[in-house]
């Protein structure tokens, strides 16, 4: 049949399983939009304030449902303003493909109205990027582009469609045939040295750690870890994307390491005499000083990306691989091991869990960060999504809310995206509309991407938005606390009536100062069918702890004073 290429490009979608679309039209992209309306009733579309908010929505879908989130825009600045929801989710690792708009072919290079080389611009925060130079390469590319982001370690594809493509037509044959990309090779089993080699190390350590990261989650192999892990009898330690991929109530699981990890968390790794890293990279922020990092541990680390074995940590073992895979090649030939003097010592470790202690104190009339979490996750039965901004709301979410499935705990890890959260809701909700979804964010965050209010309401998608606001860019003052000797430059802020402003948008709030108050506010977000907005007003100068300092020993930690020492909460 013949399609145009906006047709193609929806006849495309629908064959890779597409069944919403979040965006914004403009110019460049308008033959596209047309196209949407006569498929309106096969794709949906959802139309976002600001395109930021599209790639947010797209990388939350993916998360939450482990599919392919779509994202679309027009040219120039339309295409520039995804540009930071592309690079977190590059960071991530998530599965995003983003069509936009371009000038027509004859223009391209004139500096006409709304061009952009966003190709050139996208390079360096896509998996990989195209531009479709002909309206015969158009479906095949598509193809191709869903095959990149899914595919090997996953990552965002973008394509960039000239206006003069989308309205030309050509005869529509979808490619069916196997994708075949020259120096893309996706790895397969693992050899049998290396396998032996890994199983030898597991067998001689008498104090071995299991690091889980976000590769388990995307590779859905969470079944085999906590095997390997119950087998062999080794603790578990979660990276923050990794929360969810062993339950945390699980008597193997040791809880998050890193900056603001559980310092008994920390102490293992850094007395372990094995580590074996799955799917995770060893960034800065779990590591803390390279040079005395687990320094007595060999190290066993599986990823599909071999960039990143020995990429900062010399490792043993480096096995290049998915991980199912590889857990699966190991597993059959795996022995059973005790360790309990080393499990012993890790009690003991966890019994000093003094950071804590904070959900018992008597705070009086102040509210605290880590309580509200604590008791969400108590009321919510510890079984919604939560989508975290990024600060301290985002550690103290990854400490007092514990995460027993895969996926149910969806951040901005690599990037750090303040923003990210609310947008990235509105999106897992979309992936996932059985279960109940809450938005946690801070009020600074929260106001770089508040306008999708509108699109919440428009859409009367069922987020309820958590906002903890202590009137501060939290975990910037605690910083200016600890290393700038209290000097809070650009730090305090104004903010507005977070209540009011919902209901300028027709959405319900309520304002939270007590918490005695929490349980209530879950029941008020639960009587509602739409977007519900809480505000939770805490403590101004509530401090995460523990805190690893920045390039410090990860067992340096500054550890949270004893009730009648402390300064803040």
């Amino acid at each position: 049949m013949k399609l145009t290429g906006a047709e193609i490009i929806m006849e495309c979608l629908l064959r890779e399983g597409v069944r919403v679309v979040f965006g914004y039209p403009g110019g460049a992209i308008l033959p596209t939009y047309d196209a949407f309306y006569q498929y309106r009733d096969r794709i949906h579309h959802v139309l976002v304030r600001h395109e930021q908010g599209a790639s947010h929505m797209a990388d939350g879908f993916a998360r939450a449902t482990g599919q392919v989130g779509v994202c679309i825009a027009t040219s120039g600045p339309g295409a520039t303003n995804l540009v930071t929801g592309l690079a977190t989710a590059m960071m991530d690792s998530v599965p995003v493909v983003a069509i936009t708009g371009q000038v027509p072919r004859a223009a391209i290079g004139t500096d006409a109205f709304q061009e952009t080389d966003v190709t050139g611009v996208t390079i360096p925060v896509t998996k990989h990027n195209y531009l479709v130079g002909s309206i015969e390469e158009l479906a095949y590319t598509i193809r191709e582009a869903f095959h990149i982001a899914r595919s090997g370690r996953p990552g965002p594809v973008l394509i960039d469609i000239p206006k003069d493509i989308q309205t030309a037509s050509t005869e529509f044959v979808y490619p069916e045939g196997e994708i075949r990309l020259p120096g893309y090779v996706l790895p397969k089993q693992a050899s049998d040295v290396d396998i032996k080699a890994a199983l030898k190390l597991i067998a001689e350590a008498k104090r071995p750690v299991i690091l889980a990261g976000h590769g388990l989650i995307m590779s859905g192999a969470v079944n085999e870890v906590r095997e390997l892990a119950e087998r062999a009898n080794i603790p578990v330690a979660l990276t923050l994307l990794g929360k969810g991929a062993m339950p945390e109530n699980h008597p193997l699981t040791i809880g998050m390491m890193g900056m603001h990890g559980a310092a008994a968390t920390n102490y293992a790794i850094q007395e372990s005499d094995l580590l074996i890293a799955l799917g995770m990279r060893f960034d800065d922020r779990v590591t803390g000083n390279l040079k005395t990092y687990a320094p007595h541990a060999k190290k066993i680390h599986v990823d599909i990306d071999p960039s990143e074995i020995n990429k900062n940590v010399k490792v043993d073992v480096g096995i290049h691989g998915d991980l199912k895979t590889v857990l699966r090649q190991m597993l059959p030939l795996l022995e059973s091991k005790s360790h309990p003097e080393w499990m012993a010592r890790i009690r003991d470790w966890q019994e000093d869990g003094s950071e804590r202690d904070i959900l018992n104190y008597d705070t009086g009339d102040k509210l605290l960060g880590a309580q509200v979490i604590n008791d969400l996750w108590k009321y919510t039965g510890g079984e919604a999504i939560t989508v975290t901004d990024v600060g301290q709301h985002q550690m103290l979410e990854a400490q007092y809310y514990p995460h027993q499935r895969p996926a149910t705990m969806l951040t901005s890890g690599g990037l750090g995206t303040m923003g990210f959260g609310f947008p990235a809701a509105i999106g897992a909700k979309f992936g996932k509309p059985e279960e109940e979804v809450w938005a946690i964010v801070g009020d600074g965050g929260f106001q770089m991407t508040l306008c999708e209010l509108a699109t919440a309401r428009q859409e009367n998608v069922k987020v309820n938005i958590a906002i903890l606001n202590n009137s501060y860019l939290g975990m910037v003052r605690q910083w200016q606390e600890f290393f700038y000797d209290e000097r809070y430059q650009s730090t305090p802020m104004f903010n507005p009536d977070f209540c009011k402003l919902a209901e300028a948008y027709d959405i319900p709030a309520m304002r939270v100062t007590r918490r005695d108050q929490i349980a209530e506010s879950v029941e008020f977000a639960r009587r509602h069918d739409g977007p519900v907005l809480i505000e939770y007003v805490i403590e101004k100068e509530e401090i995460v702890y523990p805190m690893v300092p920045a390039g410090a020993d990860l067992d340096k930690m500054i550890r949270r004073p004893k009730p009648n020492e402390v300064k803040h909460g």
